[in-house]
């Protein structure tokens, strides 16, 4: 493994060790939150370390920061090269991530049980990427002494859903002012719905309001959040040995969006029409960047654009081959032309220097 790499994943190892271990403490002063922030943090790192382990970047160009949290995930499911994430593990982490904005930046009221769900998912997946990715079983780089996250796991979410939907009734019951915990009830599942149906991940204040008065009215939690009714949760072994894991029912589909739409989650971002994000041709391209044709391909080998999924593919219709380019390509040239040397790059990247090679 890579020095960086390695470093990364001694760190998602440490911060999923403290994940575990706040989970287990006998006290509750800030343990929730804790859990959240550092499974979370456990999985950047862990998605960072895999994405360089498989010969992939972390920094776009020109980038003081390393690519986040959702930049990981997407490019962990959609780049051809480096993918090794499923729609369904991605469904995970996207849950994970969304409960550490809401503990992290406002409140949020997560059952036990619906803590576990998510913990011990995560740890199931943190162990799967772990061998899938470098050939590391999990169980040689944690402690002896380290207990599973429950002895007694739920493992319904239809059982779990009943019984926070009646907490919440009882707390909506006339005369009883219970405003805020009742938010913070509802923002744990309506993230949870919202981040499997690849919708906006924060609920505000008026949407939980709308939730509120659904369950008041008597409407069934699965009619409530369709996203959760579309989910099973898989339990293999038991004590120690449990593996986790969330998957989507038979028959249910991802939601399919463009890139970049407003508000739309990790799994929900699909390339549906590849010509439509890849709207260019390399004439198209040189015309938007007022380069002659042969100059703009001596620049897309400089920036080395055609090796990044982002910028650029190669779309193949029957037995015709299109070298097509993204907008994101435009963006790239665009900001980096002012900083370039066309001279040079001329005469390294030009026809002349092509043929010779």
């Amino acid at each position: 493994m890579k020095k960086e790499a390695s470093l990364l994943f001694d760190k998602a190892i440490n911060s999923l060790l403290l994940s575990i271990e706040h989970f287990n403490r006998p006290w509750d002063t800030g343990r929730v939150d804790a859990v959240l922030m550092l499974l979370d943090h456990s999985f950047e790192m862990l998605l960072k370390a895999s994405i360089l382990h498989k010969g992939g970047k972390i920094r776009e160009k020109r980038a003081k920061q390393t690519i986040g949290f959702d930049a990981c995930v997407r490019k962990a499911l959609s780049d051809g090269g480096i993918k090794f994430l499923t729609e369904a593990q991605a469904l995970t982490l996207q849950a994970i991530n969304s409960f550490r904005d809401a503990a992290q930046h406002h409140i949020v009221d997560i059952s036990e049980n619906h803590l576990y769900i998510h913990a011990q998912a995560g740890l199931t997946l943190f162990r799967d990427i772990c061998s899938k990715v470098m050939g590391i079983d999990l169980k040689d780089r944690l402690p002896i002494r380290v207990l599973p996250i429950s002895t007694t796991p739920p493992t319904d979410f239809a059982t779990l859903f009943d019984n926070e939907v009646s907490e919440i009734k009882k707390l909506l019951n006339p005369g009883k002012r219970r405003k805020i915990e009742v938010s913070a009830k509802l923002r744990a599942l309506a993230i949870l719905d919202a981040s499997l149906k690849g919708e906006r991940l924060q609920p505000s204040q008026s949407e939980l309001q709308l939730i509120g008065k659904e369950i008041s009215s008597g409407k069934s939690w699965n009619e409530i959040f369709p996203g959760v009714a579309s989910i099973n949760l898989s339990a293999e072994g038991s004590g120690p040995s449990i593996q986790l894991r969330i998957t989507k029912k038979e028959g249910i589909p991802i939601q399919l969006v463009k890139e970049g739409s407003p508000d739309a989650a990790i799994v929900a971002v699909k390339r549906v029409d590849e010509l439509g994000f890849y709207n260019l041709n390399l004439t198209q391209l040189a015309g938007k960047v007022k380069l002659t044709v042969p100059k703009t391909l001596a620049l897309v080998r400089h920036l080395n654009l055609q090796s990044d999924s982002e910028y650029f593919k190669q779309i193949v219709i029957g037995k015709t081959k299109f070298n097509r380019y993204s907008h994101k390509a435009f963006d790239c040239i665009e900001n980096e032309l002012p900083d370039v040397n066309m001279d040079n790059i001329w005469k390294q990247y030009g026809p002349k220097r092509s043929k010779k090679r």
